[in-house]
Parts: C-alpha cells; structure tokens; sequence
C-alpha cells in the first residue's frame, strides 16, 4: 500500500487530491512543523535523506518531490482512474501535453521560489532580534519586497490568470497533472497577492478545484493547505 508522509501546510495536500481522485488506497503518516522554525521534523529524514514532504513510499519505491510523484502515480495508476480523469496525462504531441508540461515545471521551477521569498521576507521583521536591528531588517526587507519580489509575484498572477480567462484547466478543457501540480501555488499565490478580488480567473478556478469531492475529502485527511504568514 502507498504511505503518505504527510507535513501539515504543505506541498503534499497535492498528493492526496490526486490519490482521492484516482482512488488508489493510501496510509497517511502525519508529521508537524517544529513551532519555532516551521520547519519539517527530523523524522522526515528517516524516510528520505532530503527530509521534505511530499514523499512517498510503494512498496520498495521511495519517491520523493511533487512533479515526480504525481507523474509516478498517473504512470503506475492512471489506468484505473475514472473515465472523466482520461486527460492526466494528455496525449503526447498534442497542444494540450505541451501546456501541461510546461506548468508542471513551471510550478516549482519559476513560481513557488517567488511565493517562498514573499513569505520569507514577510517574515524576517517579526522574529525575535535586538530592537536596534528591527528597523534595518524591516527596511531591507520592504526594499526587497518591492524591488524585487513583488514585481515578479505580479507578474505571474497575471500570467496566470490570464491564461485561465481562457482555459478551463491549466491544459485546457480537462483535469491533468498539471493542475494537481499547480493547486498548491494557486492557493499561495492567492494568499499572498496583495488584493485577491484583482484575480477572477485564479479565484474562480480555485473555487472549480475546492467543488470537487475528491479535494475536499484531502482536505478533510490533510488539513489546511497553506500556512498563513
């Protein structure tokens, strides 16, 4: 049987969507963040040598990082899925299984880095530091934030957004890998934008994946998807 280990506010609540949906039995193991570093636990470590979730163990098969999981599960699975699920991976050489490789990678290798810094430099000013550091680091940070950040957060939701004012999924009309890869950093791009409302498209495409039993029955088992900063 697949396991699951799961950390709280994370990247894996992408892995239970997709096993819910293709309805493939799984153990979930459940670990939390330190609550001082909200980092993942050293018990991680036991089952991957990165220490990070989501990772997964199949038997003898230890698979670890998103993309790679859920392309792993759709390859040993997808067979069995039902028949609304046929497009998670979209035929190869078709406009569709170029869009959704291309927002598999983009996910983690263009978008999440950008989210991680906004959360990071949100985050610096309010740690525990002399109070004579308090007013460098926070003016670093918003000088960071605005120079730099911001600009690119800005301008993904905007490519995203208007590429979902004319695509029902992130591949088109149907549900694929993609769109399991993308949901975790929709729901943080949205968290994070300075104005939500400004995002209708992003907005109305979360609500099209949070409508979906398999989503909400992950939801139930994982918690919450992201930590809010």
């Amino acid at each position: 049987m697949i396991t699951v280990h799961h950390l709280e506010t994370s990247r894996s609540q992408r892995i239970l969507w997709l096993l819910e949906e293709l309805g493939v039995p799984y153990e979930l193991r459940r670990y939390q963040r330190d609550p001082g570093t909200r980092l993942a636990p050293p018990e991680l470590k036991r089952v991957h040598p990165l220490g990070k979730s989501p990772v997964i163990t199949d038997a003898d098969s230890v698979v670890a990082e998103s993309g790679a999981i859920i392309e792993y599960l759709v390859e040993r699975y997808g067979h069995q899925a039902p028949s609304e699920l046929s497009h998670l991976e979209p035929l190869r050489g078709t406009q569709e299984h170029r869009e959704c490789r291309f927002w598999m990678h983009y996910a983690e290798g263009s978008l999440m880095n950008w989210l991680v810094m906004k959360l990071v430099f949100d985050t610096i000013p309010r740690q525990p530091m002399p109070f004579f550091v308090r007013p460098i680091a926070r003016a670093l940070c918003k000088r960071v934030q605005q120079r730099l950040v911001a600009p690119n957060v800005q301008t993904a939701l905007a490519f995203m957004e208007a590429h979902l004012a004319e695509h029902r999924w992130f591949a088109g009309e149907h549900l694929s890998m993609a769109d399991f890869q993308m949901s975790f950093a929709v729901e943080a791009a949205l968290v994070r934008s300075e104005n939500e409302n400004a995002w209708p498209h992003l907005i109305a495409y979360r609500q099209r994946m949070h409508e979906r039993a398999a989503y909400q029955r992950a939801l139930s088992k994982g918690g919450p998807v992201i930590m809010q900063s």
